[in-house]
């Protein structure tokens, strides 16, 4: 439940613009670190419609890894190593679940070409140190019996992990609102002056300090930039992601993420706590702002030829989400001046991400230092203004 417009302004300590995973962790963890929840307050037009809500949720800094984005990986790994303690101090403010599981994660080639791919893509992650096992395909279909024999290569990697980010989201939103952050449904527009007066399309607020948590949107806040355009160069990159349901009486096909390449194309299944099976993605730059007909067939094809007894299934939706994406496919994380902190641009990591881009942002905006991470990160290189 949101909170009803005031008649008149208002002011708060730490603004937060957005309401997906970004803006809320951000928000979970300003509290975390020390603020009021009274002088918290979080704007979002429609709280956990955007990217989070057809997001896959996994925390795979190994799997996820793709050749010329090493920049990529220290963030990645650095904001895994966040999550446990992230999810611990959740669980103490909210008893909502967040559909979390700790199995490992298998990846698997379909055919030969597929299998040389995965090898190469091991040695890779080999030589930069991530914990990756290749396993025989027979050992594979023992723990995983839903895995076509067809299959020609499988490694499992055992710290990959997920969340479900609807449920996830659903439980930071809960814990906020139980620690007393007030959470308005409007739509943000213009952060004006040193002030920092934050316009919606109802009421006008001011604050200590504003985060620019809104995805996409953040290009459309204006305001607090000179000149005519927005420095933050974001642009959709659209993916499509089906939801498909296990029959009552039926177990699951999947026991864990399965990850595959199928004639080099991409696809993850990723079986639910709610006895769903999330179906993913494509990743596009046109036109098409629904679910693309060969996207979905493509995504359907590719996922029964890794796990053919997910055909059993039943289909639920398939939804189609818009990425934010920046030029170098780095975030844009850091602190513009003494009153405003930018966190977006996270395109494919978002859920991932979240745990750093909510650590580091809070503290920036609390003027506290950064905690340790592990690894190290060079945060110039996510500078938000590095585009302008």
């Amino acid at each position: 439940m949101t909170n009803p417009s005031p008649v008149s302004s208002q002011r708060y300590a730490h603004i937060v613009v957005g309401a997906g995973i970004v803006g809320l962790s951000t928000a979970f963890k300003l509290v975390d670190f020390g603020a009021d929840p009274a002088t918290v307050a979080v704007i979002d037009p429609a709280p956990i419609s955007g990217a989070s809500f057809v997001a896959g949720g996994m925390l795979a800094p190994v799997a996820e890894v793709q050749y010329k984005q090493e920049p990529l990986y220290p963030l990645m790994v650095a904001s895994k190593n966040l999550y446990d303690d992230l999810l611990q101090r959740l669980s103490e403010k909210t008893t909502c679940s967040t559909g979390h599981r700790t199995e490992s994660t298998f990846v698997v080639g379909a055919d030969r070409a597929d299998a040389r791919h995965l090898t190469e893509l091991t040695d890779h992650q080999h030589g930069h140190g991530m914990e990756v096992q290749r396993l025989p395909l027979r050992q594979a279909r023992k723990i995983e019996r839903g895995l076509s024999p067809q299959l020609s290569g499988v490694v499992e990697i055992p710290g990959d992990h997920q969340v479900n980010p609807r449920m996830y989201c659903a439980a930071l939103l809960d814990a906020l609102q139980n620690m007393g952050v007030t959470i308005f449904d409007e739509c943000v527009n213009r952060v004006d002056g040193q002030a920092r007066t934050v316009t919606t399309d109802r009421a006008t607020y001011t604050a200590g300090m504003v985060y620019l948590c809104n995805g996409l949107g953040a290009g459309q806040v204006h305001g607090w930039y000179e000149g005519e355009h927005s420095p933050l160069k974001l642009r959709p990159v659209r993916g499509d992601m089906l939801r498909l349901r296990v029959p009552e009486g039926m177990d699951s096909p999947a026991g864990r993420v399965i990850r595959g390449f199928v004639e080099d194309r991409p696809v993850y299944i990723i079986p639910r706590t709610d006895g769903t099976i999330a179906v993913g993605a494509t990743s596009r730059e046109d036109a098409r702002r629904g679910p693309a007909v060969d996207g979905v067939y493509t995504l359907l094809r590719d996922a029964i030829r890794i796990v053919p007894g997910l055909q059993e299934c039943e289909f639920i939706e398939a939804i189609t989400g818009e990425r934010p994406g920046t030029p170098d496919d780095l975030p844009y994380l850091g602190k513009v001046d003494d009153k405003l902190v930018v966190s977006t641009g996270y395109f494919r990591h978002g859920i991932l991400l979240s745990a750093l881009g909510a650590t580091v942002g809070a503290a920036l905006g609390m003027g506290l230092p950064v905690p340790t991470l592990e690894p190290e990160i060079n945060l110039t290189d996510c500078a938000p203004l590095r585009h302008a």
